[in-house]
């Protein structure tokens, strides 16, 4: 390169352009870049063959015999839930009769419906002989 030509003045902010080729690698290194690398005798995964466990919503079911404070009560101590998103499922069980309050793979929430199962009747309502409902429907 020429002496003078190194010394020039630049504006300032601009970088001079690089070469096409440090731009745009040759399709060769692509291809060998995408390229998955697989030894002789191993099979390939695509990504069809990678399928994710089936999902199941657990559904909080309402009945007249548990008071919003069992059923807050009862989502903290079964999923950890706060109180204020507790009083939100309460209130959507109370208007619409059912909440989907989990959806994961089938032994989690099997396992949840059954600590709901199993939670107790709410003294607060005297002739509340049992637990709430929970059922499981697979997530479509």
């Amino acid at each position: 390169m020429d002496r003078r030509r190194r010394n020039e003045r630049r504006p300032a902010g601009r970088t001079p352009p690089r070469p096409r080729s440090a731009r745009f690698p040759a399709r060769s290194t692509m291809e060998a870049m995408s390229a998955p690398r697989v030894s002789p005798g191993q099979s390939q995964q695509t990504e069809g063959a990678q399928r994710l466990a089936p999902r199941y919503h657990l559904v909080l079911l309402d009945d007249d015999d548990h008071t919003y404070e069992y059923v807050i009560e009862l989502l903290g101590r079964v999923f950890g839930y706060s109180k204020e998103k507790g009083f939100a499922i309460a209130c959507i069980v109370d208007s619409q009769g059912r909440a989907i309050v989990e959806t994961a793979d089938q032994t989690t929430v099997s396992r949840h419906q059954a600590q709901i199962h199993q939670y107790g009747a709410d003294p607060r309502i005297p002739r509340c002989r049992g637990s709430m409902s929970a059922v499981i429907e697979p997530a479509e």
